[in-house]
């Protein structure tokens, strides 16, 4: 039986890493998608995609509405047995209302919800340089349990191409998950 899993994209610039995600987790995972309003602006900008291009490639993924606060991801009964949350990529926006508790959206909530539950919530940050307020909410939902993950690619696996470095960044999401992937090679001493 496939585990759950919930992929939320913001509206931050790298919003292929959340798609590259979703090509990888789609056919193991039982994937719970919610794609802010500004997610789906950089979306069509970097990726050429729209909602519909999702549903069309991915018809089994739970497309869920922002707005649509009283989703299952939002229930902590539920979410409890999901294998985790991740935000890629998580804006500084998102960022900062996560770390203050602040629900303008269901990504927000269903992030909160992870934190109280204890489920692992992983922050895809894209964004940079950083403010000291973005690095004061990175210790905040550190503190709180979320793992905090610049979008910052490796060079020692020898990238050859764009993919090598979006690949890279995402496998070690999938690490913090323990997800097993062959997407980079990992450090030979």
């Amino acid at each position: 039986m496939k585990k759950d899993l919930v992929l939320c994209i913001t509206g931050a610039s790298g919003c292929i890493y959340g798609y590259r995600l979703l090509e990888i987790l789609y056919k193991d995972f039982n994937i719970h998608l919610i794609i802010s309003p500004s997610g789906y602006v950089v979306m069509k900008e970097e990726l050429g995609l729209t909602r519909e291009d999702i549903l069309e490639r991915f018809p089994n993924v739970n497309l869920i509405p922002s707005s649509k606060i009283d989703s299952h991801t939002a229930s902590g009964s539920r979410l409890c047995v999901y294998k985790g949350v991740i935000v890629a990529p998580c804006s500084m926006s998102s960022l900062a209302c996560i770390a203050n508790g602040i629900n303008q959206n269901l990504i927000h909530r269903t992030c909160e919800v992870a934190l109280k539950e204890r489920v692992p919530l992983i922050l895809l940050l894209r964004e940079m340089p950083y403010s000291v307020l973005h690095i004061e909410n990175m210790l905040k939902v550190a503190r709180a349990g979320a793992i905090v993950m610049p979008a910052s690619p490796g060079f020692y696996h020898k990238p050859q191409s764009l993919q090598d470095l979006i690949d890279f960044v995402v496998g070690k999401v999938l690490d913090s998950l323990d997800i097993k992937h062959n997407l980079y090679k990992r450090w030979k001493s």
